[in-house]
């Protein structure tokens, strides 16, 4: 049996991104695919081991997709100079930035470069998976990337895509995640909640989630 394994928002907690990926390994019969929801960065004690971690892959056999977040965009826009600092940091990238030794300037740019290839979004047989928002009467592809990374769903109601379940992160829940008709939200704001979600997707089914694992330190 074939699943899909999706890791909420990891913002800075590499512990519990370790513990996620053990918790995959233990679980799988056979091996599967790994898909991230992005924001690995901010806001949390350790970014730069969240993105050595992913920008290093999982073993032969696997899969592993990592979608681009809005936290990553801040990342790399700053370091290209398309936004002020002040910005990011605002919105957590102080945390980063004392994760890679207290400068800007020590972010790698393989690990800029790493951030700014990240995918919008990935579609299977039945889901389609993104950091933020999809706009249901747009094809994906044309959809813009300050959509899928920035707006949230208001109401539980909203959701779905060509008659696929989303499973999304961006918009915080406490006490786990949100499992709705036409819509998962895997955002358990673990960098201050201590909890990182992992939502578990049977291939071979359409809908939501058959299991979930909440990995806390």
């Amino acid at each position: 049996m074939s699943y899909t394994y999706v890791i909420g928002d990891i913002h800075g907690r590499a512990d519990l991104l370790t513990l996620a990926l053990r918790k995959i390994a233990d679980h799988a019969q056979e091996p599967g695919t790994i898909i991230t929801l992005g924001d690995y960065t901010d806001r949390g004690p350790d970014s730069k081991g969240v993105v050595t971690r992913l920008m290093a892959g999982v073993s032969d056999g696997w899969k592993m997709i990592n979608l681009m977040g809005n936290h990553e965009q801040m990342v790399f826009w700053t370091y290209r100079g398309k936004t002020k600092p002040d910005w990011w940091i605002d919105n957590g990238g102080d945390a980063t930035i004392a994760s890679y030794g207290g400068s800007r300037e020590n972010i790698p740019v393989e690990h800029i470069e790493w951030m700014e290839q990240l995918p919008l979004f990935h579609e299977d047989e039945h889901r389609v998976y993104v950091h933020a928002w999809v706009d249901p009467h747009l094809p994906l592809k044309e959809q813009s990337d300050s959509s899928m990374l920035w707006v949230r769903y208001r109401t539980p109601w909203e959701g779905g895509w060509n008659d696929k379940h989303v499973v999304h992160g961006h918009t915080p829940v406490r006490g786990g995640p949100a499992i709705f008709e036409h819509r998962t939200n895997l955002d358990t704001g673990a960098f201050a909640s201590g909890l990182l979600a992992v939502g578990v997707f049977d291939d071979a089914k359409p809908g939501g989630p058959v299991l979930i694992f909440n990995m806390t330190a």
